[in-house]
């Protein structure tokens, strides 16, 4: 178990930093994430989304659409990010992107390639505020949104559901956006839960 007082990239269980808690983090496990994609209007291309995954990709910018345990998150006007933290409906990808294809879309698996982490507690949009210029606040950044934009040097992906935000990065830089979680948080003290499938 940690020490009171140490600080360390968010992996192991436990107390950190400061006294008190003023944010929570945890691992947020991907099962499968695959980016769709093509013209969400394209009706061939919508109609083989919904059957596929059982799911409306979201037009509108920086929002987000669920269904079940998964979630599609828009990257752009053609752009999707599907996650699931458990496996489901994302499975059978070469069926899936053959299917997606004669659509007129695309699909590539980026499973491997993502990492993430959960964010809460009172001091949660602080914490990401040190190294991220977006405005967390919950009239700026509403329930259900997401945005691309940076934690420190790192192209990340925020996403906000109720007071718990989402942080998605590229695997090479889990070690160096995991530091800087955890040095934002230790002047409020924060506890590292044990890793759990994204929601």
């Amino acid at each position: 178990m940690p020490e009171h007082g140490q600080t360390l990239p968010p992996t192991q269980p436990g107390h950190y930093g400061a006294a008190g808690i003023g944010a929570r983090l945890a691992e947020a496990t991907i099962a499968a994430a695959w980016n769709v994609q093509g013209n969400a209007e394209h009706l061939p291309l919508a109609y083989q989304v919904q059957a596929q995954f059982g799911i409306v990709l979201p037009i509108a910018s920086n929002t987000t659409a669920r269904s079940g345990a998964m979630t599609a998150l828009w990257l752009g006007r053609s752009s999707w990010l599907l996650v699931a933290g458990e496996a489901g409906r994302l499975v059978g990808f070469d069926a899936t992107r053959e299917a997606l294809n004669a659509a007129g879309g695309a699909l590539f698996d980026l499973s491997d390639a993502r990492v993430g982490w959960t964010i809460s507690g009172p001091r949660a949009a602080t914490v990401l505020a040190k190294s991220c210029p977006l405005d967390f606040h919950p009239r700026a950044f509403r329930s259900g949104t997401c945005a691309q934009s940076l934690f420190g040097h790192v192209n990340a992906l925020f996403v906000r559901d109720g007071e718990v935000f989402t942080l998605l990065v590229a695997r090479s830089f889990a070690p160096d956006v995991g530091r800087a979680l955890s040095e934002s948080a230790a002047q409020y003290g924060y506890e590292v839960g044990p890793p759990a499938p994204y929601r």
